[in-house]
């Protein structure tokens, strides 16, 4: 059987490295994603500093277009030590690979804005991870999208509906990264999905503030804390969480301004605000599954997010008796679903094929997405 290879690249707003998944679709003329197609994975952490920068880039700053294209080049250099390792781990040299598809890192995310367009910016100079790993490199998914008047997020529905649909059942899934992203999966075909709002990326910041630590392993902290109800109320009072979809959000809306602004008078311990922003993620997410999604029979969820024990109970305890696993369950690790999904990504761009779904987005109509860097 001919090998059909790709990579993905995937590193999201929770901002604490790069996934990568070599994938083999297996190009025989049957369905490639009815198989387990990960062959190999790696995860490469971000430097605290890279980590800092990146961070500071998410608001205005002086001589930020200097700064974003270094930046851009030192995530290109970190990609492809990422790819290469990984190569090197299998044995499998670079001229085996298709292409590589990159989601690049989110630096600003505003559809719509201002004229109505509006903009995405993922930073990783492509054309440089191209030359470093001698690689066809495809990115900037995002952008055709919003051209043709869509959110440009999220992007992995039409991989969810390839790789997780049902025609038994009606299913969730819920990838709960910096942001969490729903996609329903009717058993009839429906497919929809949106960004319901914070994941893990508010929590961060607060146990960094606090603990210096990068994230609250297990929820551990969190959970030594109450949930303060008045506060978990206003927070659900962001307009944001009742808005219909297609919708989608970033660091451009939650951010350290919009919980600081809630925390203003304010003198509640540290562990009681963790733990409130816990039960933040998992009621904005049950909310939306209630106010937005049809009937849902199962439950499967993927990103970080997913080993965040205390926000699994939560979300579970939410649900009642809902059925609640992981991607793991349907042969997919729930840490590699999204770099999975980019090496798809690749695949259906090189292939002239759409990837995008309009009653996801909101754009005018099925779009080709990718910006391809030939190797």
């Amino acid at each position: 059987m001919t090998e059909d290879l790709f990579i993905g690249l995937m590193s999201g707003t929770s901002l604490d490295g790069i996934d990568v998944a070599l994938v083999d679709f297996n190009n025989d003329g049957s369905d490639p994603t009815q198989q387990k197609p990960a062959l190999q994975t790696f995860f490469l952490p971000y430097p605290p500093s890279l980590r800092t920068q990146i961070l500071a880039l998410q608001h205005p700053t002086t001589n930020e277009l200097e700064i974003t294209e270094l930046i851009s080049n030192q995530i290109a250099q970190l990609y492809a030590e990422a790819v290469n390792q990984l190569l090197t781990s299998t044995a499998i040299s670079a001229n085996k690979i298709i292409a590589i598809g990159c989601h690049g890192q989110t630096i600003r995310h505003r559809p719509g804005f201002a004229d109505g367009i509006g903009f995405t910016l993922q930073i990783g100079n492509a054309a440089l991870l191209a030359e470093l790993t001698n690689i066809t490199v495809v990115a900037d998914f995002r952008s055709r999208d919003i051209a043709a008047g869509g959110q440009g997020a999220p992007l992995v529905p039409a991989f969810h509906q390839a790789m997780f649909a049902s025609t038994q059942t009606n299913r969730a899934i819920i990838n709960i990264g910096g942001i969490a992203n729903i996609t329903y999966l009717g058993s009839t075909g429906e497919v929809f999905g949106f960004d319901s709002g914070p994941g893990n990326m508010l929590l961060d910041a607060w146990i960094k503030q606090h603990k210096g630590l990068d994230y609250d392993a297990n929820g551990t902290w969190a959970n030594s804390g109450k949930i303060i109800e008045s506060l978990l109320t206003k927070m659900l009072a962001e307009p944001y969480f009742s808005l219909p979809s297609p919708k989608s959000t970033g660091r451009d809306l939650f951010n350290d301004k919009w919980l600081s602004k809630l925390l203003i008078d304010t003198n509640y311990l540290p562990e009681d605000v963790a733990r409130t922003l816990v039960a933040l993620t998992a009621h904005s997410i049950y909310d939306a599954l209630n106010n937005f999604c049809n009937e849902v029979d199962e439950i499967y969820l993927c990103g970080g997010g997913a080993h965040n024990d205390l926000l699994i109970q939560s979300l579970q305890l939410l649900l009642d008796d809902k059925k609640l696993a992981t991607t793991d369950a349907l042969g997919v690790g729930m840490d590699w679903v999204e770099a999975i999904a980019f090496a798809w990504l690749a695949r259906q761009c090189l292939h002239s094929k759409t990837a995008s779904l309009p009653n996801v987005t909101g754009a005018k109509g099925a779009r080709i997405l990718g910006a391809i860097y030939q190797h």
